[in-house]
Order: structure tokens, then C-alpha cells, then sequence
């Protein structure tokens, strides 16, 4: 198993690697790149004492599993291969039958209801080749409508207990969600778990609605709306679909807002007498700064975790390319000097890349580089990939692809930051400008 994580972090990193727990004693490693066969894992079942409760369990183990494989990092062995059956959840592990299946990880489970009719589920993660148990068991409690949630957060543990990373499966996405012809596209906002269950719509589609943004904390999303006639932000409380302009000057148009680590500051773009750049909005106040004051069109904007760096995009250059500057505004420094135009870049959650978007010969892609503009990496090519957005363990990327031609329509897709395992993301209907939440409370 040990050997087996030695190479799993490999396949985990572009530069150094957080401190992983197992045994007696943490392993570190630092390495740059590597390419892994997934690991194989087997999930049962959860058992229970009841015929709705098996229902559940096979459901709650269904969802596990789909995470976990989902990342190309694990690969999960058929229940119909188990020579293990799991009647028990206190019954010892057999761990030769798990051995002889080639499973290097095992997860355990019982689901019941208590007197209040919530689900009570309970897990455990067994190494099977050196036949320990990783971490302490734990007991999850939640609604009947929130079985998923339990079990995104039990993959959640698994996948950090392995990894050494933090997970990204009880998460959200916000979404602008198209219908219709391309010339008459219909847009309204969409809210979704990360692997595109459980959508529900926050607007209509009585007005065009751009850029939806999360808040640090996930309760709140920030989007431009054209439904004044003019592109103006909003912010919107995501409990009770409350929202409320944000107060800017007639004549003018705001857009391409994102709020600050803080979660009481915005930061946006502002076209006024044909001039575009960036200001600050405190929220509950109204009271906007303004950070530039260049003749180019400054857009885009994103802060860096600890909120006192703002990366944007510039076209002072002569082609949009990246810079970034302190928060309060001031001198900025360009990171961007590849071929090609550079746009929508996001800080990760982790403070070391910056993701983007890049137009060359072209093709569109969506890429990422250290903030020092190093190290620059595209992880994908297609007629049209743009508006990445970061899991919340900096991990994974969401963004949106677009097909070519006349019928062409948008979809989400996600990717490793280290360019494996892109895959599109079901919506449903088509699905563009993607902003990954938090991990949820």
C-alpha cells in the first residue's frame, strides 16, 4: 500500500506535495510529474437491517464508488467479483479474499434511520495488504433527501486519507444553463452537485445572465444580467433566491464580477466613456474604488487566496495577456509570455497556479502557470474551451467547451491539472460559465 501511495502522489502533483499520515510515522515525497495505473478499490454495499435501508446503502456504496472513480485515480473492483460478502458492519475483515481480488482499498459500511427518520451512516477504510484500518471509523448523519451528501463526504475521506489532498465531492456548481437555438439562446442560472445531479435553476430565462460566481462561503452568488438593457451585477442568496442590484452609475456598464476572499468585497470591471477597468465595491456599503486607470481594457478579475493580489486581464500589450497587481490597486506585473492571447485567469484555492484560457493558432485551451508565469501548462485543445474555474481542492478544473457550427451548443467538462482525465459533465441541457463552490458545511 505504501509503495502503491508513493505512486498515487506522483500522479498528484506539479510541485510539492502536502504530508501524508500512514503507520507510525508521515511520508513525504516531492516529485514534479508521473502517470499511474488507478488503484483498485472495492465498495459494498452499506448494510442494514431493513429492505428501504438496503435500497440505500447499494445507493449511498453506487455514488462512493463514482466519485472515487471519477478521478482516474481509482479504479473499483465489481461487487460481482467480491469472494467477501459484507453482512456485518462490526464482522472482522476477511482480508485474504480482499487480497485475492487485488483490492488495495476497502470501504465499509451500515446505514440506519434514527427516531427522528434521518439516515445514520456509518464507515470505515481498511488497507487490505497490510491489513490495518486508515483513520478511525465515523458515524454521518443527515436527511432523507440528503443521502448524497453523506455519501460525496464519505468519499471525501476516503480520497483525502489516500491522497493526502482534501476532497472536492460535497461541492457545488453554478452554471449558466442555454436552450435553444445558438442565434436565440435562452439563458438562466443553474445550481448543481459537482457531478451534475440535484439541478435546480435560480432565474429564468427572461433576460441574458453571464459570469455566476460563487461566495467563499457558498451562499451566495454574484452575475451580470441584462435585464435593465444594460449588463449589471447581482448578487443572490442562494437559500432563498433573494437578490438585489449592485448600485453602479447610469451610462455605465458592470460586469465580470468576483468577490474577495473576505466575502463582503467585489471586484469588477466598469465601462464608462468607452473605457474599461477595474474597480472594488464594498457590498453592504455600495462604496466603489477604483484600481486602474489605463486606457486599455482591464477585465476579468481574480483575487488570490489570502486576498492581497488581484490576477486580470489586460490588453495594455496590444493582445489580452495576464498581470497582476496588489489588491488596493497599483503597478502591475505581466506573467503571460507565450504565443498566443491570454483571458479569465483564476487563482487557484492553493495560492500556486493560475488557470486560463489561451487562444493560439487557432485552437482555444485552457491552461495553468505558477503566478510568476512559470511552468506554463495546457491541458486541453478544442475549437473552443474557455471560463476555467478550480474544484476547491485545486485539484480539478471545471470550464466550458463549445462545439463548432451553427447547431454547435456548450457543454461543461472537467480536467486534472495535470491534463488526464477530461471528461464532459451531465447537465442536462447545454451548460457554459461554470464557478465550483466551496466544499460544503
Amino acid at each position: 500500500m505504501m509503495r502503491f501511495i508513493m505512486t498515487l502522489l506522483a500522479a498528484l502533483t506539479l510541485g510539492a506535495l502536502p504530508a501524508l499520515a500512514q503507520g507510525n510515522g508521515p511520508l513525504r515525497i516531492e516529485i514534479t510529474e508521473g502517470v499511474i495505473e488507478p488503484m483498485p478499490f472495492a465498495a459494498p454495499d452499506f448494510v442494514s437491517d431493513s429492505v428501504a435501508g438496503q435500497e440505500l446503502g447499494r445507493n449511498i456504496a453506487s455514488v462512493i464508488a463514482a466519485d472515487l472513480a471519477g478521478t482516474g485515480l481509482f479504479r473499483q473492483i465489481p461487487n460481482a467479483a467480491h469472494i467477501s460478502r459484507i453482512t456485518s458492519f462490526e464482522s472482522p475483515v476477511q482480508y485474504a479474499d480482499w487480497r485475492a481480488v487485488n483490492a488495495q482499498a476497502l470501504i465499509t459500511g451500515a446505514v440506519s434511520t434514527d427516531g427522528a427518520g434521518r439516515i445514520v451512516a456509518k464507515f470505515r477504510i481498511y488497507d487490505v495488504f497490510s491489513g490495518q484500518e486508515l483513520g478511525a471509523g465515523q458515524q454521518l448523519v443527515g436527511t432523507q433527501s440528503g443521502w448524497r451528501r453523506i455519501a460525496h463526504k464519505v468519499a471525501d475521506q476516503v480520497y483525502s486519507r489516500i491522497t493526502g489532498e482534501g476532497g472536492y465531492f460535497d461541492s457545488r456548481v453554478v452554471f449558466v444553463a442555454e436552450s435553444g437555438p445558438k442565434d436565440q439562446r435562452a439563458k438562466r442560472l443553474g445550481i448543481m452537485d459537482y457531478d451534475g445531479a440535484n439541478v435546480q435553476y435560480l432565474t429564468d430565462s427572461t433576460s441574458i445572465v453571464l459570469a455566476p460566481r460563487f461566495s467563499p462561503t457558498g451562499d451566495r452568488v454574484l452575475y451580470t444580467s441584462y435585464e435593465t438593457g444594460f449588463p449589471r451585477i447581482y448578487v443572490l442568496d442562494v437559500a432563498n433566491v433573494g437578490r438585489r442590484e449592485l448600485p453602479t452609475q447610469d451610462g455605465t456598464m458592470s460586469f465580470a464580477p468576483r468577490f474577495a476572499p473576505n466575502g463582503r468585497t467585489v471586484v469588477y470591471s466598469l465601462t464608462q466613456g468607452g473605457n474599461t477597468d477595474l474597480f472594488t465595491m464594498d457590498i453592504a456599503s455600495g462604496v466603489s474604488t477604483r484600481l486602474t486607470t489605463a486606457p486599455s481594457i482591464e477585465t476579468a478579475p481574480s483575487y488570490s487566496p489570502d486576498g492581497g493580489q488581484i490576477v486580470f486581464e489586460s490588453d495594455r500589450s496590444g493582445t489580452p495577456q495576464l498581470y497582476i497587481m496588489a489588491a488596493g490597486g497599483g503597478e502591475a506585473r505581466r506573467i503571460s509570455f507565450g504565443e498566443g492571447r491570454y483571458g479569465t485567469p483564476v487563482w487557484s484555492p492553493r495560492g500556486d497556479l493560475v488557470a486560463f484560457t489561451k487562444q493560439s493558432k487557432g485552437r482555444f485551451h485552457i491552461g495553468v502557470m505558477r503566478t510568476d508565469g512559470s511552468e506554463e501548462r495546457l491541458l486541453t485543445a478544442s475549437f473552443l474551451d474557455e471560463g476555467p474555474t478550480w474544484a476547491p481542492n485545486g485539484r480539478v478544473i471545471m470550464f466550458t467547451r463549445e462545439t463548432q457550427g451553427a447547431q454547435g451548443q456548450a457543454s461543461l467538462y472537467s480536467v486534472d491539472i495535470t491534463g488526464r482525465n477530461l471528461k464532459q459533465v451531465p447537465t442536462g441541457t447545454g451548460a457554459s460559465d461554470p464557478s465550483w463552490s466551496p466544499l460544503q458545511n
